[in-house]
């Protein structure tokens, strides 16, 4: 069984230093937005997915595509839509530009710098792939294939769930409409604003992902 990362918007393989979790492969947000995590989970028949903000949808997209295949989703300020939307507690157009005002500030080195020592890991974060990713942000919508998900019952992994209580890149009512999605899951609230939870909580990352794992041994035995 495979356990696969799904990364944040611009953010680099070194988001997940702190966690401890065996994982396989971290797939930029570039790599998703090319479809590679879609061949990846064709190849194996089994797979966990560890998704984090813009990873996090695309863990979402990837559960709806091949339910059978997903043992277990650890979802770390994920979202089915990231704007606001009509009854929808979604990212603002203003906060989005802030984002990419951001962005462009500190381009080439990311929002968290370049590791001493290592090579640049933002070196996909030209304007194109920017733009692209930009584009995702603002387009994608789960909601509708994840309420069919819920109705098939096709599902059935393990899943946690974690949510900042403050975020204002993922609202924190993100977690309670997966929650409805998803019943069997676990929520975790964290207290704060604090978007960049694989840095913030990576112990209590590390355990759900243990804990997925730990399940799916039991089962098969």
């Amino acid at each position: 069984m495979k356990t696969f990362v799904l990364n944040g918007w611009s953010a680099s393989e070194q988001a997940w230093d702190l966690c401890a979790f065996p994982r396989d492969r971290v797939f930029s947000y570039v790599e998703q937005l090319e479809g590679l995590p879609e061949k990846a989970v064709e190849a194996e028949d089994e797979v966990v997915l560890v998704g984090w903000s813009m990873g996090g949808s695309a863990a979402l997209r990837l559960a709806v595509s091949y339910p059978e295949k997903i043992k277990g989703l650890v979802l770390v300020a994920a979202t089915a839509r990231m704007m606001k939307d009509d009854g929808w507690a979604g990212m603002s157009e203003r906060r989005l530009a802030a984002l990419e005002v951001g962005l462009k500030m500190t381009h080439g080195e990311g929002f968290f710098g370049i590791p001493d020592g290592k090579p640049n890991p933002y070196m996909l974060d030209e304007e194109r792939n920017l733009a692209r990713g930009l584009g995702y942000l603002r387009e994608t919508d789960l909601r509708a294939a994840l309420e069919e998900l819920k109705l098939s019952g096709r599902l059935k992994c393990p899943i946690a769930i974690f949510q900042s209580e403050r975020d204002g890149i993922v609202r924190a009512e993100n977690a309670a409409y997966l929650k409805a999605i998803f019943p069997q899951a676990s929520v975790t609230m964290v207290p704060g604003s604090e978007h960049a939870l694989p840095i913030i909580i990576p112990e209590a990352i590390d355990a759900a992902v243990s804990a997925v794992l730990k399940e799916n041994i039991k089962s098969a035995v």
